[in-house]
């Protein structure tokens, strides 16, 4: 499946000044594919040195005796009975198993900067986090993060122009058109648009589950798949973190993520996972699953806003989870009500909350929403070019009376109103009417300062 991460892993390879990469990325969202499989077999075909540092215990053995650079690619090359150079893509897959390989990253910038190499791991902050704060650990201050000798980058659940793209390319085309013209679709087309939208909801964009409903549009495959990676998520819990209070209570903050959400004030409240339990008792929790990239953090702006955008109060914020399949599965919703005619009735809210949060998060969004007085709300507020754009979220077609708040006390350049209407603008006001569909391209110009209306 096409993947928008590719591309900047093509840059990355263009760049003459680049340094070792490492991909972060939550667990099963496709790092492996798309570093091995899309990237290697076609820019390094048969150029390439795989290293799983899960299986591959020689190597792995080795690699955590040393960070020396010279002796690593000396006995990979022997090992693998290929010689390394300039011309040879070196991959160390599942680098949280060989966290010294991390360490050696800096002397393959320092004295190996015409080698190209990128390291993968799911969990790889969290492993480094628990071997270099261990009590008694030999190892203990010993671990140097690579800090000025690596480029980064973060691989995310398919978001929804990815899903798109692959499922139905025509109709990607044709919704990426209008965006681009800024104008509306026919409504038979915005019908099957929205069609699209409420099938990501349900499926969401780990690569496994949208690929078993891409190939064959079978949505119980889909949800079996889900439910085994929303497992497999729970029980990593229990790998990588120190103490059996923290992975329980994480745990518990995962499961509850939906109920968060689900209550008037959407603020995340300890007290309704563990009773007279406190914010800071989550702390560990939180730090872990955002880290992880599994849950998406956004903090409460007041009133008056300054730029940058600094959280008012750290401990008041919103919960999201990383991927909209999973967050649909955990609501215990049937799947009926994503695809029938009662779903405009069905579905809350928070559903299209939690879609654009993960939409804004992967084209590299911090998030941030805005609490007014007199219950005035905007579900996000993005900062832009130096240049405010809050963002409301509404399932129909709702009211702006929390902009109207909002303008009292800040400037903004335009506000987006993101909803299952049409396209619409109204330059006078300054609000811009976006359909779902349309949130990842917004999203990305919002990024790249290239928004107009």
């Amino acid at each position: 499946m096409e993947r928008n991460a590719l591309q900047n892993l093509i840059d990355w390879n263009n760049n003459k000044r680049k340094k070792p990469l490492i991909v972060w990325g939550a667990r099963q969202v496709g790092k492996t594919y798309l570093v091995k499989d899309m990237f290697a077999e076609t820019y390094y075909k048969n150029q390439y040195i795989y290293v799983d540092c899960k299986i591959e215990d020689e190597i792995r053995a080795f690699c955590s005796e040393t960070a020396n650079a010279e002796k690593i690619i000396e006995y990979i090359s022997l090992r693998k009975g290929k010689q390394i150079n300039e011309k040879t893509l070196l991959i160390f897959d599942e680098v949280q198993e060989c966290p010294n390989i991390i360490s050696s990253l800096k002397y393959f910038c320092q004295d190996y900067r015409q080698i190209p190499v990128i390291a993968t791991g799911s969990m790889v902050r969290m492993k480094l986090q628990r071997e270099t704060h261990k009590r008694g650990s030999k190892n203990n201050g010993g671990f140097l993060f690579p800090v000025g000798k690596i480029n980064q980058m973060t691989v995310y659940p398919m978001t929804f122009d990815e899903f798109l793209l692959n499922s139905n390319g025509m109709l990607y085309n044709t919704v990426k058109k209008a965006y681009d013209n800024r104008r509306p679709l026919d409504r038979q087309i915005h019908e099957l648009a929205m069609e699209q939208v409420y099938r990501y909801l349900l499926v969401g964009g780990m690569p496994e589950a949208a690929e078993a409903y891409i190939d064959g549009g079978n949505l119980l495959e889909s949800r079996e798949i889900l439910e085994a990676l929303y497992d497999n998520y729970l029980s990593d819990m229990g790998l990588y973190q120190a103490s059996t209070e923290a992975v329980l209570r994480s745990r518990a903050l995962f499961r509850n993520i939906y109920r968060e959400l689900n209550k008037e004030s959407k603020n995340f409240s300890p007290s309704l996972i563990e009773e007279k339990s406190k914010t800071r008792d989550f702390a560990t929790s939180i730090q872990w699953l955002t880290m992880a990239h599994v849950i998406n953090q956004s903090f409460g702006l007041k009133e008056h806003i300054t730029m940058p955008l600094i959280a008012d109060n750290e401990s008041v914020f919103r919960l999201f989870l990383g991927d909209i399949g999973m967050f649909s599965y955990q609501s215990g919703i049937n799947a009926s009500s994503f695809v029938s005619s009662e779903r405009e009735n069905t579905l809350s809210g928070i559903f299209f909350e939690n879609f654009v949060a993960n939409e804004l998060t992967a084209k590299g969004h911090k998030l941030f929403y805005w609490r007014g007085k007199a219950h005035a709300r905007l579900e996000f507020i993005v900062e832009s070019d130096n240049k405010l754009y809050p963002i409301d979220v509404k399932k129909g077609r709702g009211t702006l009376n929390s902009l109207e708040k909002f303008s009292n006390h800040n400037k903004f350049e335009c506000a987006i109103k993101v909803s299952k209407n049409n396209y619409g603008c109204n330059p006078e006001q300054k609000i811009l009417t976006i359909p779902f569909y349309f949130i990842p391209f917004a999203a990305s110009d919002l990024a790249n300062g290239t928004m107009e209306i």
